[in-house]
């Protein structure tokens, strides 16, 4: 009896599609450098798509970037935030890269910045900035960066060192479970804050940060956006964690009532008298007030957990692509 040998043709191994790539970069005046950015990025990424969210400019911004080869989207609402918030609502990818589009950021670090998004399954990649040459950064800029990073680090973790970079890679499970609720420059704490409070799995890497091609101006005011930002960082402490807030604020209180109140103890314990009645009234009110503002952040601080809880269930709702 003869045995034929059956044979098979070799199984082709199943090619994984590559992941879309969606390189976007928040706009406003910035007609000088816009065109070079988004050459920049194409030839660092040439399968990617690149978009271009023109902020209400007052130059030819659109049109640069439209000549370079970048899809252009229009945000009326002025500031940075707005722009971003459009960007994460009407462009779809599974990899996000966000920069600037003023020509600081090196566009040649973005394709090892994916790689390693994609090897170690991360939410977020921070671009921390790593000044090159002359005035890359203001002194000003860099010591409010520094201050107001070591105030994130206070209430959420230090865990980043340049918390106000605006070159990130995102997948999209961040971007898509993001509310985006700052207007300007505070976007990047938002960011931040995010993922900290989610305890997503981020990393952060230096890349290089150059200085503004001559006649491009920054928007940036050292003060009046530090201060918003500032500003921001106690909205997203109160918000995300209140019982820490109200705590701090009730034991600033307490203090408080506590100084007015101790003379007249002592005065009350050597002479059996109560002087100072108004005195002894606002002590007593402090006290009232430092005690409801703990239980209020007893109260928010559930609350605070259950929004937690929404954010997290959105950010694991979005599907996961390999």
């Amino acid at each position: 009896m003869n045995r034929q040998l059956l044979t098979f043709p070799p199984q082709q191994e199943a090619t994984q599609p590559q992941p879309r790539v969606a390189v976007i970069l928040p706009c406003y005046n910035e007609a000088v450098t816009i065109g070079h950015v988004v050459r920049r990025f194409r030839n660092a990424l040439p399968d990617a798509d690149i978009y271009v969210c023109d902020n209400n400019s007052s130059d030819e911004t659109a049109l640069k970037a439209l000549e370079a080869g970048a899809e252009v989207l229009f945000e009326s609402y002025r500031g940075k935030g707005n722009a971003v918030r459009r960007l994460f609502s009407d462009v779809e990818a599974d990899i996000y890269v966000m920069a600037d589009g003023d020509g600081t950021y090196d566009a040649s670090t973005a394709p090892a910045l994916i790689e390693m998004l994609r090897d170690r399954r991360l939410a977020m990649i921070n671009g921390a900035r790593n000044y090159e040459g002359e005035g890359a950064f203001r002194s000003g800029h860099k010591f409010g960066n520094r201050l107001l990073t070591g105030l994130v680090h206070l209430s959420f973790g230090n865990h980043f060192q340049d918390m106000l970079s605006g070159y990130r890679v995102m997948s999209r499970r961040f971007v898509k479970s993001f509310p985006a609720l700052s207007d300007g420059f505070e976007i990047e704490t938002e960011l931040t804050v995010h993922a900290l409070h989610l305890r997503l799995p981020c990393a952060e890497v230096e890349t290089p940060y150059f200085a503004r091609p001559e006649g491009s101006t920054s928007k940036l005011n050292t003060f009046r956006d530090g201060f918003r930002i500032l500003r921001v960082i106690a909205r997203l402490v109160r918000d995300e964690k209140p019982l820490e807030f109200f705590s701090a604020a009730g034991a600033v209180l307490a203090l408080l009532a506590l100084g007015l109140i101790a003379p007249i103890l002592l005065t009350y314990m050597e002479t059996g008298l109560v002087p100072r009645f108004p005195t002894l009234i606002g002590a007593v009110a402090l006290g009232i007030v430092a005690t409801l503002s703990v239980m209020a952040g007893l109260i928010l601080d559930t609350l605070s957990r259950a929004r937690v809880e929404q954010r997290r269930l959105a950010y694991l709702a979005c599907p996961v692509k390999e």
